[in-house]
C-alpha cells in the first residue's frame, strides 16, 4: 500500500488508479472493515488525527478530484466521510523528496514519458490534503532510497 503525499497530478493512470483502490483499502481498514493491512505503517499518520476516516475520505478526494480533471469517473459515493473533515495534515519535505525519488524510479520503469516529464521539477506540490513542514523522512516510512538517490536534494 502507498498512500502517496505527493499530489495525485503525478502520477500516471497506472498510479492514479492504484492510489484510488490503495485509499478505499486504508479507508476500510480504518472503518475497521478488514482483518488484513491493520497495522500497516503508512496508516499511522491517519490514525493519529482526531477523524482518522474524514482525513482518509479528504485524502480520496483528492484523488478523485485529479481523476475528474483527467476524465475518469472515480465513484465518490465510495468515500464515507470528508466533508467535515479539518485538515490539513502535515507532511516533512525530507518525506516528500523520498516519495518524490520512488515516484520517479517507478515512472521510469513503467512510464518513460511521465517520467520524463516531470524528473526536471524540483519542488513536487504534496497532496491537497498536505501542507509542507520542514523536516525528514516520516517515522512510519518504509521505503529505502532507490538506487543513485539520497536526501540532498531539493524539496
Amino acid at each position: 500500500m502507498r498512500l502517496w503525499s505527493l499530489h495525485p497530478r503525478y502520477l500516471d493512470r497506472q498510479g492514479l488508479t492504484a492510489c484510488w483502490r490503495e485509499g478505499l483499502l486504508a479507508q476500510a481498514v480504518l472503518a475497521g472493515g478488514t482483518r488484513g493491512y491493520t497495522r500497516h505503517p503508512q496508516l499511522e499518520r491517519f490514525r493519529t488525527c482526531p477523524d482518522p476516516l474524514g482525513a482518509i475520505g479528504a485524502y480520496l478526494e483528492g484523488v478523485a478530484s485529479e481523476a475528474d480533471r483527467r476524465g475518469y469517473r472515480f465513484d465518490r459515493n465510495r468515500i464515507r466521510a470528508a466533508a467535515d473533515f479539518e485538515g490539513p495534515l502535515t507532511v516533512a519535505d525530507g518525506q516528500l523528496r523520498l516519495e518524490w525519488a520512488l515516484l520517479l524510479a517507478k515512472l521510469g520503469a513503467r512510464s518513460p514519458d511521465t517520467a520524463t516529464a516531470w524528473r526536471g521539477l524540483r519542488e513536487p506540490d504534496p497532496h491537497p490534503l498536505f501542507v509542507r513542514v520542514p523536516g525528514g523522512v516520516a517515522s512510519w516510512e518504509r521505503a529505502a532510497w532507490p538506487s543513485g538517490e539520497d536526501a540532498s536534494g531539493p524539496v
